[in-house]
């Protein structure tokens, strides 16, 4: 018996050799490393050194577009040849324009239990789809590429699939956050924040906010009751997990929720001062537009409409931002890098209408002289370090959304940055920027033009939002999707039969 074993251990052996010999690779170190390749209308995953940037926009037009760019060379003076666009998917997302997107945190390298990305879309027709992204890309080879109408690569990955439907909302969805990779935060103008399981797709709680008092509303006004404004416009999540603050409109102020009852923290009211500092006047709404907490969870930012009030933990504003010359703002982002001494160096991001991203270092400020505020502004203004875009470069269209990626480089002193911006003419680039610039334009006093654009793809749609992620390279993995229709169950019809019968 002990024979006959060893005999068919051998022959299975032989049998996986033939099966992989020619999918086995040579690494830089003499070894062989093979993996499972599944074929896919002429697309096969291989490894690649290359980074890969995985993004995903929604539009006007129902459109959800995902692309991926190869960065292959930074230091190529065409951007054509430092980035190859491919489209991974295209279609109808929902049945109005799409409004939000989230992204789950990545999985850990080397899982191969978790190996795909959730993606969460809300659109105005009041639904919210979940889909899983892979988060490994897929590449061409030397076979027939796939068919197309038009001059677009296409590389289609047979990992992203879409998950469910989420309707719990009775109003446009506004906004959406994964505090983890099994939880769904979503807001909307109904005044609710939802929190979904996602495991199941199970809404475990609602947080209800009141809906806001009608202020300054002419008389004679034809709005029917109930159709003032009324929503919830952006929300954060303390890095704690236990503190979340939402911002919403008709409403001139913010909310504190505490996350471990559900209930009210707390209402903190937009002053007077604060509102005219970002040049908040008598007709303007008041209300915030987005909102962030630092990485550290020391500060958060309010961003309004021209401008934005960081503040502290304690609730009291430490600084605002307003860009010079005034225009108005589409989002906002922290970011952290290291400095020349191994410090941290925090700085606000935040994109314009006239198609500039503004980075600011919110530790320092130009009101202060000899340690003094001046007289004429009780809220001393952030100062500006580097921009980046612009008429300069020849970008002049509204910034509707950005996201900043790190490269992962061999020196650890130095670090290459993409900037994924989206406009709303539909046009998508990456521009390059060297960390060591950006923390050196921290030190000057007056702020610096950075990057280049290094890629361009034009989607021909209105970009409303956009996300991106750096993918991980493959992984060998005895399954490529059964492990994650494990973790994401409860839609088989024996799970539907059970529901029907407890019901």
């Amino acid at each position: 018996m002990a024979g006959k074993r060893k005999r068919e251990t051998v022959s299975n052996s032989s049998k996986s050799g033939k099966n992989h010999a020619a999918l086995s690779m040579p690494t830089t170190n003499g070894d062989v490393k093979s993996s499972k390749v599944p074929k896919t209308n002429g697309h096969v995953d291989v490894k690649t050194t290359s980074p890969v940037i995985q993004i995903i926009a929604g539009s006007y037009e129902r459109i959800l577009h995902g692309i991926t760019a190869s960065i292959s060379n930074l230091s190529a003076p065409d951007s054509s040849q430092a980035v190859q666009f491919a489209d991974t998917f295209l279609f109808n997302a929902h049945a109005s324009a799409v409004r939000c997107l989230a992204l789950s945190p990545l999985p850990e390298p080397g899982l191969s239990d978790a190996q795909g990305v959730y993606l969460a879309t809300g659109g105005s027709d009041e639904k919210i789809n979940v889909y899983s992204l892979a988060a490994s890309p897929v590449s061409d080879n030397d076979k027939i590429p796939m068919p197309t109408l038009g001059n677009n690569t296409i590389s289609e990955n047979p990992r992203n699939r879409e998950l469910g439907t989420l309707l719990q909302h009775s109003s446009n969805i506004t906004s959406l956050y994964f505090p983890t990779r099994s939880k769904l935060l979503a807001g909307s103008e109904d005044n609710n924040i939802s929190v979904t399981r996602l495991r199941d797709l199970e809404v475990v709680s609602t947080i209800k906010a009141p809906r806001p008092k009608v202020q300054g509303q002419p008389s004679g006004d034809t709005a029917p009751p109930g159709a003032t404004p009324a929503g919830i416009n952006d929300f954060a999540v303390h890095p704690s997990m236990k503190l979340m603050v939402s911002v919403g409109r008709g409403e001139r102020c913010m909310r504190l929720w505490n996350l471990v009852t559900g209930k009210k923290a707390g209402v903190l009211n937009f002053s007077r001062d604060i509102l005219q500092s970002v040049k908040e006047g008598k007709y303007s709404s008041g209300e915030g537009r987005r909102i962030r907490w630092s990485p550290d969870g020391t500060e958060f930012a309010v961003s309004f409409e021209r401008g934005v009030v960081i503040f502290g933990a304690d609730s009291k504003p430490r600084c605002k931002l307003l860009p010079q010359p005034l225009t108005k703002l589409h989002q906002i982002c922290y970011l952290t890098l290291a400095g020349a001494a191994g410090e941290e160096v925090t700085l606000l991001a935040a994109s314009t209408e006239d198609g500039r991203v503004l980075f600011y270092d919110t530790s320092k400020n130009t009101s202060t002289t000899n340690g003094e505020k001046s007289n004429d502004d009780a809220i001393p203004a952030a100062t500006c370090s580097a921009s980046i875009g612009g008429k300069s470069v020849g970008i002049s269209v509204r910034i509707k959304d950005f996201e900043i990626i790190l490269l992962p480089t061999a020196s650890s002193a130095a670090k290459d940055m993409i900037i994924v911006t989206a406009s709303s003419d539909g046009t998508i680039r990456l521009l390059h920027i060297d960390t060591s610039d950006l923390i050196n334009a921290t030190q000057s006093p007056k702020p610096a033009q950075l990057g280049r654009v290094i890629g361009t793809y034009a989607t021909s749609s209105r970009i409303t939002c956009m996300k991106a992620f750096l993918m991980q390279p493959p992984t060998d993995l005895e399954d490529d999707s059964g492990d994650d229709e494990e973790e994401f169950g409860g839609f088989d019809s024996s799970d539907e039969e059970s529901s029907g019968d407890s019901s």
